[in-house]
Formats: structure tokens, C-alpha cells, sequence
């Protein structure tokens, strides 16, 4: 770090201290109660303490769910500009971080590739969880970094008071000139029927970005924004629900649509297609140029050179969306509860190019649950269920990845939970059974997976807590890691499936140690996972930039540790600091995309009644310990501040008024998580917002 650039953090710190408000991120877990989770229980009672966003916290942060957690301890992103990103934990992305739209599947492409994006909408959202622990076990298996639910609103549960109650919202970006609406309405209709509509719409020009300089005609020109990084769209949903009082029987529809750049995206390898375990491209007759060429490749910062928003290539995205969920109490004899919950999606996108479809991709997705909390059994409360989704999925065009494939699950699984003494133990099962159907003269696949989990926790101390968690859990292979055969520009690849793969196993162990005292609190945890026939993409062969990679299997461990402390100065500031830490390796060798080190500080007060502010300052360090065909990446410093303040108008509603400064030393940030880690993200920005509730 330079000296200048520590002066200057120093100095902020020292102004900004005294006007600094608790980040509500750091609410108190105890008293936050966990949607996804079918049991009524508080976070004290997980093995593992969850992260719980609420909804005033997401209404200040991005519109994409890998970046509205990026800050979350343990939590990265993989941006891939401003219109796709999905949540990194602990150094897993992808099929090993389940996304969920109220424990259920989005049923979109974003597993296919990190340039499609998540179809779920943080900023409509009540809150977002992340989950971890045998609590996992209910939605998924395989997902050892953890799960992320997305609760969101669009079908009430219970009548809104005074029978109307809704919340507007309003928002600017200085980084990307964005500008976001959001609102949403529940109406009591009557005595038992409420109805909600809500809505969201954002536009963004391409990001600002500090000293970024772009390839133009074999030259290096330094560029303001960062080409094609531009984002727009727009979210309706519309619910209704019957409202008694033993539950609820609700119906929704949710239209979104997406436009959005692809920076870096590049069609310069077309011609390059495998040989055996070569690649033959033009200029590389032999099939062998990875050997004349190095690392420094990766130093080209994308191939848009042009200013306006449709001129590189750029996705237009458009899901539709039918949800029934229902809940009733004390259905029959022995159970307190029922829970079903079905939807359908029809989801498409294209990948346009100079005005020309190149790809399209279309998903149909059916997804449905059951859920029955039991009485208690000697002591023993818990859930069953039982779960079965569908998609079917279609590529056409240029980068045709796989065949049409049918992918059906079904599962079943279970979660118990007993005090005893002052231990509080949890235990999960699951087991999935997958059938992919393809059409191709492939084979089809036909497997199952069994999945378990124990936690325990033991308060052994006044306000101490141990917990371990202990785990096994077996993920089945993807049809894109059984029948890819195609190019992937988007991450300069040529993919060949394996329809050999086996189920992917691992052995999971955590140990965290937690404290919670009037003025200190902190919490640590160590954690561990073991992979046997761990599945992933090996480079057999390299030309330039682009690589032909085939799904294999191989054994692979990932450890690393998640820390925060904090301590009450007095009524007004709290300071706390944090950092976290992971490792991957995969037989023997670094794991791609592995996000470095961070640590930092916060600095929290809350003034008053309306006025607030937060300050907090971290680093993260430099990623040198890489994978082949990657390069280090260089570590940067982040501080943002905010100043927030709450009134009231009218017969008793809130508003809210927030300025948020981010980046503030406008450092280069590169993310080694993203595909994309040679393209800046966004500089110093700052960003306005107005909130209504009535």
C-alpha cells in the first residue's frame, strides 16, 4: 500500500469516526428469525451462525445477488459486469452454492455459465439468507460453501395492517449513472383475500473505472468507463392469497426482463475446435500453440471498442413465472404443520451480436415441494419432505453447449433437532435420485445421492458457545458436465463433457467458537472439506487465450477460516473488526478462482432516533497462489462510508433518506473469483436513495 493512499485512510477514519452508524448487517442473530427454514426457531439454535440481510439493508445495495452479499464474511462475488454475478463462499461457486427464490429453484441458465444471470431480484426481496449446516440438507446437497434463499414477497401470508402497506423506493449511482425504481403494495381485498403488486426498474450506463486502459487497434488507450459493462431491465410481480386462520393459499406471476452487456466476450477464437485432445485453430495448424505463448495474455482488458450501450455483444433475457405456495396448521394427528409449494418458469435469453441472435438459450423449469413439521418425538422436533424439479433445457446457435437434455430429481429429506442439557445437537439427511435424459446418441444418466449432516452446539460457558459441524454430502453431475461439446466464449473455453463422472463426494468439518457479552462479541470458525471425485474442467490444451477443457474428477480439499470481533465503546459507537481466509486445492495444484484473504474494520454508532452512518475499511490481499492459466491478481483497499436518516410523515409512516460513498480511495479492484479478473470493476461512487413506507 502507498503511503499517500495510507494517509489518506488515515485521515478519513479520523473524520469520519465520529460520524459512523451501526451497519445493520451486524443485527444480533438471535433475534432474527429464519425464513427458509421450516422450523420456528431462532438463528441460536443453527450449528453455524447464518447471515440474514434484511430487506432496508438490500435496498441500499446491488441489484445482483452475487454482489448484494460480496461484502458478507466468507462471501465474494463472481461479477461479470454489472447485469450477472453470483455469490462465491468460502472458494465455491457454481452448482457448490445453491441460489434458491424462496427455497425453491430460480429454474434460469446462471448455472450454464457466470455471464447468465441469477433471476432472482435482491431488491424486491424481504431478506436473503445464508445458510449453512445440516439446515442445507432441506434444499440441496453438495452445497458445502452454503445456500443462499432469497425470501421475497410476492404472495402474503398474512393481511396487511389498516388493510394497505406497500414501500417506494428510489435510487442513483454515480459509478454507472444508474437509476432505480422500486415499489410494492399489499391490499386487503376483503377480510381474508390480500393482494400484492410490486415492481422494479433499473437502468445503468457501462461503469467508471480508475487508470483503465483498453486494447484499440493493437494499442493500449486509457478509457473512462469500461465497455459494455452497461445494465437494464425490469421486474412485475403480481400475488394474491386467501388468508385464514390456520394459513394461506396463494397464486403469483412474475414477469423479468434483462438486457445487459458482456464485456469481454470475444468471437476471435471461432475457428478453433478440438482435434483429440488438441485444439485447431487458425494460425495453429499443429494443434500445439499453447507452448509459444505465456500468461501475459490474460493482461487485455476485454474487445468492446465501442462507446454505446448495444455495440459489443449483450444479452436479452425475459422469464415468466407462476408460483402456488400454501400453509396450514395442525393438517392431521402428529404434525403442526404443512407446506406445498409449486411453480413453472419459462425462462429464454439470446445472445446478440451486431444486431444478430447468435445464441439462444430457452429453459422450461417445473419445481415443486412438500414439507410436514411434526410434534415433538421424545424431546426430537423436525420436518420431513419431499421434492421434484424439472428442466428442460434447449441451446441453439453459435455456442450450442450440449444437446437438448431433460433433467428430472426427485428427493426426499429430513431435519431433527433436540436440547439436551446444554447441548443443542441437529441432524439433516437427503437423498436425491437424477435422471438425465439427452438427445444425442449419448448416454443418459440415472444416479443417486445420499447426503447427512450432525451439528452440535454447546453452551459450556455464560455466553459462550462451541459448535461443530460434521458432515457427508454427495452432489450428482450436471448435464452440462456430462454432455458439453462446444465453445464457450465467455469464458474462452471449448467444453467437453465426461459422461463417466461419478457422484461427487465430500467430508465436511467446521468448528466455531462464539461469544456474546454487554460490550464484546466475537465469533471464529475453521472449516474443512474433503472431496473425493471432486468434478471441475482440466486444460488438455491451449491456444492464445483459449483453452479446451474437459470435465474430470479428482480429489481436492478446500480450509480456510471466518473471524469477526466487536466491542461496544459505549451507547452510541460500535468497533468491530473481521477478515476471512480460504484455501483450494485440487490434487495437489491451486484451485481456480480462489478469492485472497481480506481483513478490516468497522466503525458503528447510532446518533438518535433518525440519524445514522457507517464507516468501515478493509484490504484485501493479493492472490499469488493461482491456478494454471491464470495470472495474480493484485490486492486493493476498500473504504465507504454512509450517512442515513429516518423520519416520519403523516399518521405515523417512515421514510428514509441515505448517501452511500464507495470506493472512496477509488482503487483498482480486480476480483480473482470472476471469470473476468483483467477487467476493473466499478471506481469511487456514490450513491442517493429515498425510501417510503406507508
Amino acid at each position: 500500500m502507498s503511503l499517500h493512499k495510507n494517509l489518506i485512510t488515515l485521515a478519513i477514519f479520523a473524520s469520519v469516526a465520529p460520524l459512523s452508524l451501526a451497519d445493520q448487517a451486524t443485527a444480533t442473530l438471535d433475534t432474527i428469525q429464519l425464513t427458509a427454514h421450516p422450523l420456528v426457531q431462532t438463528a441460536a439454535d443453527f450449528a453455524v451462525a447464518d447471515h440474514v440481510i434484511d430487506q432496508k439493508q438490500l435496498s441500499q445495495r446491488a441489484a445482483t445477488i452475487g454482489d448484494a452479499l460480496a461484502g458478507e464474511l466468507g462471501v465474494y462475488s463472481n461479477q461479470y459486469g454489472s447485469g450477472s454475478s453470483r455469490p462465491v463462499i468460502r472458494g465455491q461457486d457454481g452448482a457448490r452454492v445453491k441460489v434458491l427464490q424462496h427455497a425453491s429453484e430460480p429454474a434460469d441458465a446462471s448455472s450454464l455459465s457466470p455471464d447468465h444471470a441469477v433471476t432472482v431480484d435482491p431488491l424486491l426481496a424481504k431478506q436473503v439468507e445464508v445458510i449453512r449446516g445440516p439446515s442445507t440438507l432441506l434444499y440441496a446437497a453438495g452445497t458445502v460453501g452454503g445456500l443462499v434463499n432469497v425470501t421475497d414477497q410476492k404472495i402474503p401470508t398474512q393481511m396487511p395492517e389498516e388493510g394497505l402497506e406497500g414501500t417506494v423506493g428510489l435510487r442513483y449511482n454515480s459509478g454507472s449513472d444508474e437509476k432505480l425504481a422500486s415499489a410494492g403494495v399489499t391490499a386487503a381485498l376483503g377480510d381474508q383475500f390480500a393482494l400484492r403488486v410490486e415492481g422494479l426498474k433499473r437502468k445503468a450506463n457501462d461503469y467508471i473505472a480508475p487508470d483503465y486502459f483498453h486494447e484499440h487497434d493493437g494499442e493500449l488507450e486509457k478509457e473512462r468507463r469500461v465497455g459494455n459493462t452497461f445494465a437494464e431491465g425490469q421486474t412485475v410481480n403480481i400475488g394474491g392469497s386467501w388468508i385464514h386462520e390456520r394459513g394461506f393459499v396463494g397464486l403469483a406471476y412474475s414477469n423479468r426482463q434483462d438486457q445487459y452487456g458482456l464485456p469481454g466476450h470475444s468471437h476471435e477464437y471461432e475457428s478453433c475446435h478440438p482435434h483429440g485432445d488438441h485444439l485447431h485453430c487458425a494460425g495453429n495448424d499443429h494443434g500445439h500453440g499453447h507452448d509459444d505463448h505465456d500468461h501475459d495474455d490474460h493482461d487485455e482488458h476485454g474487445h468492446d471498442d465501442h462507446e454505446h450501450a448495444h455495440a459489443g455483444p449483450w444479452v436479452d433475457l425475459k422469464s415468466e413465472r407462476y408460483d402456488l405456495r400454501a400453509e396450514l396448521e395442525q393438517p392431521f394427528k402428529g404434525f403442526d404443520k404443512l407446506r406445498a409449494h409449486a411453480s413453472y418458469t419459462d425462462y429464454k435469453h439470446d445472445e446478440i451480436e451486431g444486431g444478430e441472435v447468435l445464441t439462444n438459450f430457452k429453459n422450461q423449469g417445473y419445481d415443486g415441494r412438500l414439507e410436514l413439521v411434526h410434534q415433538p418425538i421424545k424431546g426430537w422436533e423436525g420436518v420431513i419432505g419431499t421434492q421434484y424439479s424439472q428442466q428442460d433445457l434447449e441451446i441453439t446457435g453459435t455456442e450450442t453447449l450440449l444437446a437438448p437434455s431433460k433433467t428430472k430429481k426427485w428427493s426426499i429429506f429430513g431435519l431433527e433437532h433436540k436440547q439436551v442439557g446444554d447441548v443443542h445437537l441437529e441432524v439433516g439427511a437427503r437423498v436425491d435420485q437424477q435422471k438425465i435424459a439427452i438427445d444425442s446418441t449419448q448416454k443418459d444418466h440415472d444416479d443417486t445421492a445420499f447426503s447427512g449432516s450432525m451439528a452440535a452446539n454447546w453452551e459450556f460457558a455464560p455466553s459462550y458457545k462451541l459448535s461443530v459441524v460434521g458432515s457427508h454430502q454427495q452432489r450428482l453431475p450436471l448435464a452440462q458436465e456430462l454432455y458439453a461439446d462446444g465453445k464457450h466464449f465467455a469464458t474462452n473455453t471449448y467444453e467437453l463433457g465426461n459422461q463417466n463422472l461419478d457422484v461427487e463426494k465430500s467430508n465436511n468439518l467446521e468448528v466455531g467458537l462464539h461469544y456474546q457479552g454487554d460490550q464484546l462479541d466475537y465469533h471464529v470458525h475453521v472449516y474443512h472439506n474433503w472431496f473425493d471425485n471432486y468434478i471441475y474442467g482440466a486444460t488438455l490444451d491451449r491456444f492464445e487465450n483459449f483453452r479446451l477443457v474437459e470435465y474430470t474428477q479428482d480429489k481436492a480439499k478446500f480450509y480456510g477460516t471466518e473471524a469477526q470481533a466487536g466491542y461496544k465503546l459505549n451507547d452510541t459507537y460500535h468497533l468491530s473488526v473481521f477478515g476471512d481466509y480460504v484455501r483450494g486445492k485440487i490434487d495437489g495444484d491451486n484451485a481456480p478462482r480462489v478469492p485472497a484473504g481480506r481483513l478490516g474494520t468497522k466503525v458503528n454508532a447510532q446518533f438518535d432516533d433518525q440519524w445514522s452512518g457507517s464507516a468501515e475499511y478493509y484490504h484485501v490481499f493479493k492472490q499469488d497462489k493461482f491456478a494454471d492459466f491464470e495470472q495474480q491478481t493484485q490486492g486493493y483497499n476498500m473504504v465507504n462510508v454512509g450517512l442515513n436518516y429516518s423520519g416520519r410523515y403523516g399518521n405515523d409512516q417512515d421514510y428514509r433518506v441515505y448517501l452511500k460513498a464507495n470506493n472512496l480511495l477509488d482503487d483498482q479492484v480486480y476480483s480473482h473469483a470472476s471469470f473476468l479478473s483483467n477487467i476493473p470493476q466499478v471506481g469511487r461512487n456514490f450513491t442517493v436513495g429515498l425510501e417510503f413506507d406507508f
